[in-house]
C-alpha cells in the first residue's frame, strides 16, 4: 500500500525566498505543511549576485519552514530562472529497419536520442528534454506508438537548457546549507503544474509567471510545450520607473504600486491625485493618478510585447483555453485587461482545488512556482515508482551538472 511522502520545493526569486513543505497523500492529494519565507537579498532578476547574502535567506527560510511544519528537512526540488534559460524546439527523425514492421522500445529510444542531439553552448547545460509528440509514417500519436506498424518513425521535443556556472551556483548555494537537491525545474513549468490540468495543456494555454526581477513563460499546445522562456524584466522595474519619474522614495513606489496603481487603461480609474504621506502622517506630495497609471501600464505593457514576441509567430490562434497570471506582480489591479489586450485570449488565474493545507499561502498567486514544485515532484515520484528500477526521486544532477 501506498505511503504518504513529503516534498520540499524551493523559490530562490528576487524579491523572496520561500521554502514550501507539502505532504503528498496515498490519494494523490497534495496538503502544504508549511511555508518558510524571507526577503531575498543578494538576487538580482533572478539571479544570485551575492552568494553568502543568499545563502543566509535559503538557511532563515529552511529554519522557518522547519519550525512551522515540524519536519526535518534534508532535501528539495530547486525552482530555476534567468534571461540564460533558452527553450527550442527539435525534431527526430529515425526509419525503422528494413526487417523491422512494428515499432518497439529500441526504436523510440533511438529517436528520443536522435531528437535530443542539438548543439547548445559549450557552457550551457540541459535541463529538461520534454516530449511534445511522436510522429509515425506522418500520422500524430501523443503517447509511444509502440507495437503500430511503419516506417518511418519522428519524435518532436521541447529542449530547455541554461548557463551551466550560474545553475550550478545556486545548486552549491542549498548544498552548502546543506541540503540535497532532487532536481532543479525550470519556474514557469513549476507554475503550470498549478495552473494547468491535462485539459487545459491539451486545448492549448499560455502561463505567465511575473515576479519581482523576471517574467517567466510556457506555452503548451496540443499537451506540449510549444515555447518557454524568461523576459528579465519583472515588478520591481515597475516600482523603479514610479520611483524614476515621481521622485519619491523605492519603498514607497512599492507600497503606492500595490494599493494605487492600475493598469487596465481605463481613464475612470485614473481620475484625481494620489497622496503620499511621510513617517509622520503629513502630507509629503501629491501625484496624479493618470501619471501613476500610465508608468505601470506602460512597463507591464512592455512585458506582455516582449512575451509575446518570444512566441512562435501564429501560436495564439491555436490556443483554446487561454492565459494564466501568477506571481506576485500578478495581483497588479487591471493587469487582467490589460494582458487580454495584448494577447487577445480570455485571462485566468490558477487555482489549487487538489491542494489542502494553509490556506494563506497556497492560493496566492506569488506561491506558485514554489508549490507548483510540490506537484511536479509528486508527478515524477509516480512516474519513477511506474519504472521497475524505481526507487523514488531520481536525481539527475550527476548526470547533467557535474562539479
Amino acid at each position: 500500500m501506498a505511503k504518504s511522502s513529503i516534498h520540499v520545493g524551493l523559490e530562490i526569486g528576487t524579491s523572496k525566498t520561500c521554502m514550501v513543505v507539502g505532504e503528498v497523500k496515498p490519494d494523490g492529494s497534495v496538503k502544504i505543511l508549511g511555508v518558510g519565507e524571507t526577503k531575498s537579498v543578494g538576487v538580482r532578476k533572478g539571479e544570485i549576485s551575492d552568494f553568502h547574502q543568499v545563502r543566509t535567506c535559503v538557511r532563515e527560510a529552511l529554519l522557518e519552514a522547519e519550525d512551522v511544519c515540524d519536519v526535518d528537512i534534508s532535501s528539495v526540488v530547486l525552482a530555476i530562472t534567468g534571461a540564460h534559460i533558452t527553450g527550442v524546439n527539435n525534431r527526430g527523425t529515425f526509419r525503422l529497419p528494413d526487417d523491422a514492421s512494428e515499432v518497439e522500445d529500441e526504436h523510440i529510444e533511438e529517436v528520443k536520442e536522435i531528437a535530443q542531439d542539438i548543439a547548445i553552448p559549450a557552457e550551457n547545460v540541459y535541463l529538461h528534454n520534454v516530449v511534445r509528440k511522436y510522429m509515425l509514417d506522418d500520422q500524430p500519436h501523443s503517447t509511444k506508438p509502440i507495437g503500430l506498424i511503419g516506417k518511418t518513425l519522428e519524435s518532436d521535443f521541447h529542449i530547455i537548457h541554461g548557463v551551466r556556472t550560474r545553475i550550478q551556483n545556486s545548486i552549491k548555494c542549498v548544498r552548502e546549507i546543506p541540503l540535497d537537491v532532487d532536481e532543479v525545474v525550470f519556474a514557469p513549468i513549476a507554475s503550470a503544474q498549478i495552473a494547468l490540468n491535462r485539459e487545459r495543456k491539451a486545448e492549448g494555454a499560455l502561463v505567465i509567471d511575473i515576479g519581482g526581477g523576471t517574467t517567466d513563460f510556457v506555452l503548451y499546445l496540443n499537451g506540449g510545450i510549444e515555447a518557454s522562456g524568461c523576459i528579465p524584466v519583472g515588478g520591481d522595474h515597475v516600482t523603479n520607473d514610479i520611483h524614476l519619474v515621481t521622485h519619491i522614495p523605492l519603498s514607497k513606489a512599492e507600497l503606492l504600486k500595490k494599493t494605487e496603481g492600475d493598469v487596465s487603461g481605463d481613464p475612470a480609474r485614473s481620475v484625481g491625485v494620489v497622496t503620499v504621506n511621510d513617517e509622520k502622517g503629513f502630507t509629503e506630495s501629491e501625484i496624479q493618478r493618470s501619471l501613476l497609471n500610465d508608468v505601470v501600464r506602460g512597463r507591464l505593457e512592455e512585458t506582455f510585447m516582449l512575451v509575446k514576441e518570444k512566441l512562435p509567430e501564429g501560436s495564439l490562434k491555436s490556443v483554446g483555453t487561454g492565459v494564466f497570471l501568477t506571481g506576485g506582480t500578478s495581483l497588479m489591479r487591471g493587469i487582467g485587461e490589460l494582458a487580454n489586450e495584448v494577447f487577445g485570449l480570455p485571462i485566468y488565474r490558477p487555482e489549487q482545488p487538489e491542494i489542502s493545507g494553509v490556506q494563506a499561502y497556497f492560493r496566492d498567486p506569488q506561491y506558485s512556482t514554489a508549490v507548483g514544485l510540490i506537484r511536479y515532484a509528486q508527478v515524477l515520484e509516480e512516474e519513477y515508482r511506474n519504472k521497475r528500477d524505481s526507487k523514488g526521486l531520481l536525481n539527475k544532477l550527476s548526470k547533467f551538472l557535474p562539479f
